[in-house]
């Protein structure tokens, strides 16, 4: 049995648990399993979105665990989170409707704009152009789209909203126009991509920052041959022998003592139950020293699909470490 997961308050003072199960690039079929083993193992947290295509496996998991002798509903921590094609204000709602029936849920612990990118309207997730390699765009500004976030909470039907992949202006014009504030901004975090600045604004705003891709996602469809592997970096594998640890444990601690959230994805259930064994040791200052000078802007998830659009969140820093 896993340690049990220690939490992290939102600044509205909602627990959540520090560490969760990522869903994402998860294989089909295996889903289902992975979230019921993290339940048993004393996961409280599952992170899911729309785009993923495995809503309807993860529900499966949460129903098969959710009830008398198991969990209570209540217990969990759910997000999911609201896809590119649908930030027009008046798909808002639907799209959530989509999400809840897919999870046999009647709400929602958080909700996020995925992207600050719109995509052209409709049910194709990638509205691809001619060429295949870009996306047709949405004229909607997430800003428009954040109150229609807003009437969810009012709805019931949402308890947090929240941002994922948004730069720092970007929090900024949200909370310009925010109501209801995001209780968090999920963004890909590693000591690849420490996104240092992103992290301290958003501290500084009380914006929780949920850190996807903790381990470097070695498993990732674009991966070249010739890619970084962060698990087999040096200093991760040094520090992995100093604690009696695995590399994986290392960098998920890494982010909790960050003071992020963080949200590994596995479908191995010894990972799963390994991947929560990190509250029970602390990295030292030269530990964090060591794994905060790791930073190569090593930027996994790029989203150059949208590459042009007028809302990108990182394209010109992207192109720049390209030069």
């Amino acid at each position: 049995m896993a340690p049990k997961i220690q939490n992290i308050l939102f600044k509205n003072g909602t627990p959540v648990p520090a560490l969760g199960l990522g869903t994402w690039n998860s294989p089909p079929g295996q889903v289902t399993q992975a979230v019921k083993d993290a339940i048993e193992v004393g996961y409280r947290h599952i992170d899911c979105a729309h785009v993923y295509e495995n809503e309807h496996e993860v529900g499966a998991g949460i129903a098969a665990k959710v009830g008398p002798g198991n969990v209570k509903r209540e217990d969990l921590f759910v997000t999911s989170k609201l896809w590119n094609t649908y930030h027009l204000p008046d798909l808002v709602r639907g799209a959530l409707q989509v999400t809840l029936r897919n999870l046999n849920l009647k709400y929602l612990d958080l909700y996020l704009i995925h992207w600050p990118v719109a995509y052209r309207e409709g049910d194709v997730l990638f509205p691809l152009r001619p060429d295949g390699k870009r996306v047709h765009f949405s004229d909607v500004d997430y800003v428009d789209t954040w109150p229609a976030m807003e009437r969810l909470v009012d709805a019931g039907l949402v308890r947090n909203i929240g941002l994922s992949n948004f730069n720092v202006q970007q929090v900024q014009r949200v909370l310009n126009v925010a109501r209801i504030a995001p209780a968090t901004n999920q963004i890909e975090c590693h000591p690849y991509l420490q996104q240092a600045a992103l992290s301290e604004y958003c501290r500084g705003q009380g914006v929780t920052v949920t850190a996807y891709s903790p381990l470097g996602s070695p498993a990732r469809p674009w991966v070249k041959q010739d890619d970084p592997v962060l698990m087999d970096d040096p200093v991760v594998r040094k520090l992995a022998k100093k604690h009696s640890k695995s590399a994986a444990q290392i960098l998920i601690r890494y982010q909790i003592q960050l003071g992020h959230l963080v949200i590994p994805k596995s479908v191995s259930k010894e990972r799963i139950a390994s991947n929560a064994d990190v509250f029970g040791f602390e990295l030292d200052a030269e530990d964090l020293a060591q794994l905060g000078g790791l930073e190569r802007n090593g930027r996994i998830c790029p989203e150059s699909f949208s590459f042009g659009h007028p809302h990108h969140p990182f394209e010109a820093e992207f192109r720049k470490g390209r030069r």
